[in-house]
């Protein structure tokens, strides 16, 4: 009796306590953090091998786009589609126009040209996405898109910087030194100012795109901007961006320093040589030619440089964009407009094309 009454006693006792090494593991498991623990070895906490390994997750972003009330939609997303249209077929056909007429095969329309290839191009990386995000359920972007967006803005942007300090130099060799200009401005040289021009925006967009591959991403993938903009993605990042920063502001400045003191100096020269002559026609014709060509750098630097130059700041945000809308949608539809309607070999020129296809 007493040895059964001592199995059932031991029968009814708890059973043991799991081991508390697997409790951890089941805890781990189940998604609750557990206790920060060292690598003796390393010195690194598994919390930050898990934040490290973590901020590689983020490879989408949420652009947010303009902000405006629901029944602005409509509204807006055809001005916009309005100004897309115009601003193609105006700069496509300018360069059409410039193509056809042997009288327009000159360096000064050569660049003028170009500059409406990289209007177009502006205007081509931002604007479609901005139209499409009007009535798109999902503003998301992945990483890579992101990058090849910023790296086609960046190239467009730089080389128009170029482009237009180009232009500022032939329109100098051409007042200043009319004498000289067939001997100056050869077809050899304005092939060689085309090629550095688009060169340094690829250096450039290569550049930063560079730098972007040591950010990883984890505090969020909400940008507040309407395109893959590289400051908001600064603002972002999981990693210090100082050095990208640094990057930002050494040669973008450098570019844009100078590019506008190119221009600045071309045309004090100008007026310059042009006031000295005395000669009211002469004046008239100066003007009349760089009057075009200092609006278009007037409009397109003023928001640039307030962009890079002015502190950052909390409500940033949406000045960076109306900003960014200015010279990346406002401008490519301006210049095409400006130069033809201040351009009387182009007025002349489209006449002529005009009376041939009636």
């Amino acid at each position: 009796m007493a040895a059964t009454d001592g199995k059932k006693a031991a029968s009814q006792q708890p059973k043991s306590c799991p081991n508390i090494s697997s409790l951890g593991a089941v805890v781990t498991a189940t998604g609750f953090d557990a206790p920060d623990r060292t690598d003796s070895e390393s010195g690194v906490t598994l919390s930050e091998d898990m934040e490290k390994e973590n901020a590689t997750l983020l490879r989408e972003f949420i652009l947010t786009g303009l902000i405006y009330q629901t029944e602005w939609q409509i509204p807006l997303f055809l001005l916009f589609l309005m100004i897309y249209l115009i601003t193609i077929m105006g700069n496509l056909g300018l360069i059409a126009l410039i193509c056809s007429d042997r009288h327009l095969h000159i360096p000064m329309y050569l660049f003028l040209g170009n500059l409406a290839f990289v209007d177009a191009w502006i205007s081509s990386t931002v604007t479609p996405q901005l139209l499409v995000n009007f009535f798109a359920k999902s503003k998301m972007m992945s990483l890579t898109e992101c990058k090849i967006q910023f790296f086609s803005f960046a190239v467009s942007v730089t080389t128009e910087c170029f482009l237009l300090a180009t232009m500022a130099y032939d329109r100098y060799v051409a007042i200043c030194k009319p004498l000289f200009y067939p001997v100056i401005m050869t077809k050899r040289l304005c092939i060689r100012l085309l090629i550095s021009s688009f060169s340094g925006g690829l250096f450039h967009a290569i550049l930063h795109n560079a730098f972007l591959l040591r950010l990883t991403f984890c505090n969020s993938n909400i940008i507040h901007h309407f395109y893959c903009d590289i400051v908001p993605l600064f603002k972002i990042s999981c990693t210090d961006p100082s050095i990208n920063i640094l990057m930002v502001f050494i040669f973008s400045g450098s570019i844009q320093v100078f590019t506008i003191l190119t221009v600045l100096f071309s045309y004090t020269l100008i007026l310059h040589i042009v006031l000295k002559k005395k000669a009211v026609k002469g004046i008239r014709k100066a003007f009349s030619t760089c009057g075009a060509h200092l609006l278009s750098v007037s409009l397109y630097y003023g928001p640039l440089l307030f962009m890079y130059v002015r502190p950052g700041s909390a409500q940033a945000d949406d000045q960076d964009m109306m900003d960014s809308l200015f010279y990346m949608v406002i401008i490519p539809l301006l210049n095409p407009i400006i130069y033809s309607l201040r351009n009387k070999k182009v007025i002349d020129s489209l006449s002529k094309m005009l009376k041939r296809n009636a």
